[in-house]
């Protein structure tokens, strides 16, 4: 089967990362097919940023979903435009964020997330409670690493995610943590090595949940909320993006 992996930035070294985790984890006959967004922020940190990355993820899906692929993984923890996905695709989408939260809600009784920046928080807060796993969540704590600078080997980002997953374990009483980003996919193994807790790669989660839901044969329901979006006008800079008639 082939699974979309669409990085909604537009940092290709990122992209680049993400697919190899994502290789890693996959099924032998599994093809990943990574994508890089070709338009919007070089990260996504925030509110604004999500906004605009809207077009050029869906921009992806969209061109993805038309060359038949079994699934889309989006690859942003902020599980940024999955929903507007949902009702471009047939093929199921899934957002890191979402299948990192229930990978660890099934081994562990609390869970708690590192992410990047402090900002990121009140979004993943929201995205937890909509989810119904807020209270399975021990906190959510930032590092105050800058996506970009996950992509510095110089930085001392691997020592400051580090240290908030120790704090996440002493203090919020976290069984396993979610690393709350896709540019720490690289990162998962050796900080579980260094803390003895599960830590959770939501981009292997969702590759993972991505070909169970594809070898079970299941597509996204068109019955309401994902139903495919009604044919209207479009202008301005948006033009390109006005829906067509669904098939």
């Amino acid at each position: 089967m082939r699974i979309h992996l669409v990085n909604p930035n537009t940092t290709a070294s990122m992209t680049e990362k993400i697919a190899a985790a994502a290789r890693a984890v996959a099924r032998p006959g599994t093809q990943i097919v990574p994508a890089t967004s070709a338009m919007g922020p070089a990260s996504i940190e925030g509110y604004y940023d999500d906004a605009l990355a809207l077009p050029g993820l869906l921009a992806a899906v969209d061109a993805a979903e038309r060359s038949g692929v079994a699934a889309h993984v989006v690859a942003c923890f902020d599980d940024t435009g999955v929903d507007a996905a949902r009702t471009l695709a047939r093929a199921p989408v899934v957002g890191i964020g979402e299948a990192g939260f229930h990978m660890a809600s099934l081994i562990a009784h609390r869970f708690g997330v590192v992410t990047t920046l402090s900002r990121s928080i009140p979004v993943i807060e929201a995205n937890l409670m909509r989810y119904g796993l807020d209270r399975r969540c021990s906190g959510v704590r930032a590092s105050d690493v800058a996506v970009l600078e996950l992509e510095d080997p110089a930085s001392d980002a691997h020592a400051r995610i580090s240290a908030e997953i120790a704090r996440a374990v002493r203090e919020d009483k976290a069984e396993a943590v979610v690393l709350g980003c896709a540019g720490m996919a690289d990162l998962a193994r050796a900080l579980a090595d260094e803390h003895g807790v599960p830590v959770i790669d939501g981009v292997a989660s969702a590759v993972a949940l991505a070909e169970g839901l594809a070898a079970l044969g299941l597509a996204t329901s068109k019955a309401g909320a994902y139903a495919a979006p009604r044919a209207k006008p479009y202008i301005g800079l948006l033009a390109g993006f006005a829906p067509r008639e669904a098939p």
